[in-house]
């Protein structure tokens, strides 16, 4: 058993006192560093968070001539320079600290990453490719790959964007699958407009191996296989997109049409469309099946076919298309009909866009990379009724 001493007593309020001093005195020196900071900081993270980038940016610039020894300061300018698009004043302010200080390595490494991502938004791909490639591994390796990545998209480098998402994928365990297929898609694209089919078909089947559901592989291999006059195996080639993302059918359905047409065999695409569309509804499918039917079994079939729609799931879509069916059939008054289409033409035509599911952006053509925001895959087959904000 451990003796008890009483001088024990004495000592705990002497180790008490030591802790109370030692908090005391991290609380001064946090008390301290906040003091140190210029006003004009907290002026501008007020403007930044209420979005007055200009009112901050002059509130950052105070700060900096108060303690112009702050790193963070110059480098919170710099981004707000860039999201105002004053790119120029942020390049300088960068270069100005590489030139014009006494950096260590470290430090010399924090600013280049800023420079590079200037020189990124200012479209200077080049220069911050350059800067990127030398930045250290340990500390910015994640950071310059996805920027590279979106510098060899833009600027079409398809093979280094192939390289550069293998590796991100091997180190951030995100998975780049579905770009890398579209990477090799766009390779196969400049083969085909090159006439060099035997490289594209071997391009396309790198994308099917990176991603199974790249119906752009598909469409593609179909593409080459019709400009061969190979009809029957392209047909097999768009019909494989039933099975990876059925919701795209709608953008091969005339090219499945037109081959029928030339093997003499439109009955049967015709048949192979109205399967597709009672079972997927696409109004894309819809407008090819009428369009075709109107062509070759005349306007008393189309009629049927948007009757039937418009009873099922009305729309202008289909009214529209009645009315032509009717007014080409002679049904009904042809210069009301007309009167009544043209409205419905102008009404739909200023309301059917594409818009991106990842950033919202309204395309009027259907776009595998969405111009915006660069996702893949990321506006949807269909075009949809959307009406828009009036300021």
């Amino acid at each position: 058993m451990v003796k008890f001493e009483f001088w024990w007593l004495l000592v705990i309020p002497f180790f008490f006192a030591l802790g109370w001093l030692a908090a005391r005195i991290d609380i001064k020196q946090i008390i301290s560093e906040s003091t140190d900071l210029p006003s004009a900081y907290f002026k501008g993270l007020h403007f930044l968070i209420t979005n007055q980038y200009r009112k901050a940016i002059e509130a950052f610039d105070d700060a900096i001539k108060i303690n112009n020894d702050s790193l963070e300061l110059h480098f919170a300018l710099g981004s707000m320079l860039r999201r105002a698009g004053q790119i120029d004043r942020a390049i300088n302010l960068h270069i100005d600290l590489l030139e014009k200080r006494d950096l260590t390595l470290e430090q010399q490494e924090s600013v280049k990453a800023e420079l590079a991502q200037d020189y990124f938004k200012a479209g200077l791909y080049g220069r911050s490719e350059e800067l990127l490639l030398t930045l250290n591994k340990e500390k910015y390796y994640q950071f310059s790959l996805n920027t590279l990545l979106e510098i060899y998209s833009k600027e079409h480098e398809w093979q280094k964007a192939i390289e550069t998402a293998a590796e991100l994928e091997k180190i951030s365990g995100v998975s780049f699958r579905v770009s890398i297929s579209h990477f090799f898609c766009e390779i196969a694209v400049n083969q085909i407009l090159n006439k060099k089919y035997i490289l594209a078909k071997k391009s396309l089947a790198r994308a099917l191996g990176e991603s199974k559901n790249c119906t752009r592989a598909n469409i593609l291999l179909g593409d080459i296989y019709s400009e061969e006059k190979l009809y029957e195996e392209a047909i097999v080639c768009w019909k494989k997109i039933e099975f990876q993302q059925p919701e795209y059918l709608g953008l091969v359905a005339p090219k499945i049409i037109m081959t029928f047409q030339t093997l003499n065999k439109l009955n049967e695409g015709l048949s192979m469309l109205a399967r597709f569309f009672e079972i997927y509804k696409l109004k894309s499918l819809l407008n090819v099946l009428y369009g075709a039917v109107l062509s070759n079994e005349g306007p008393a079939q189309a009629e049927i076919i948007a009757r039937k729609e418009l009873i099922q799931r009305p729309s202008l879509s289909a009214l529209d298309q009645l009315f032509q069916a009717q007014a080409i059939g002679k049904t009904n008054k042809i210069e009301d009909i007309e009167l009544i289409q043209q409205t419905i033409k102008n009404t739909i035509g200023d309301r059917r866009f594409y818009m991106c599911n990842q950033c919202g952006f309204k395309a009027r053509q259907f776009h595998w990379q969405c111009p915006a925001c660069n996702s893949w895959e990321s506006l949807p087959s269909e075009s949809v009724d959307i009406i828009l904000e009036v300021k």
